[in-house]
């Protein structure tokens, strides 16, 4: 039997103003289809975690970070998935939805709306109260 294979993920946490930036995944998505979670993607070979993010931000929202510092704010795995979550306060760039292939939706949301969301994870809203404040 085969062992099934690791997604390594890396998104990022954007927060401004009180405000945390999400994109809503596109229904056709084999993973996590028509809801909303943190840009990012998956890791491409000899990539860690932070050099992932900053060209996945680069590639979806035409955006330009340095490779975060410290530890991500958030890691979550199973049996087929690991993802790390990078919170991100500073950026270089308007942001735009450079993907619309992967997400149909983009948009800020102040704490009081991101937790009523239909989200890609349960730990979301935690995670938003824990950095909104």
């Amino acid at each position: 039997m085969e062992e099934p294979l690791m997604h390594y993920v890396s998104c990022g946490m954007l927060v401004r103003a009180g405000r945390v930036f999400l994109v809503h995944r596109s229904p056709s998505k084999a993973r996590y289809p028509n809801v909303w979670d943190f840009p990012g993607g998956h890791l491409e070979p000899g990539e860690n975690g932070r050099q992932a993010l900053v060209r996945e931000l680069r590639e979806e929202l035409s955006v330009k970070i340095t490779p975060p510092a410290g530890k991500a704010i958030l890691t979550r795995q199973d049996a087929e998935f690991f993802q790390e979550v990078w919170l991100v306060e500073k950026w270089d760039g308007d942001i735009v939805n450079a993907a619309p292939d992967e997400h149909d939706a983009i948009g800020w949301f102040s704490l009081d709306e991101a937790i009523y969301l239909d989200l890609a994870d349960a730990e979301y809203p935690a995670l938003f109260k824990q950095v909104l404040v």
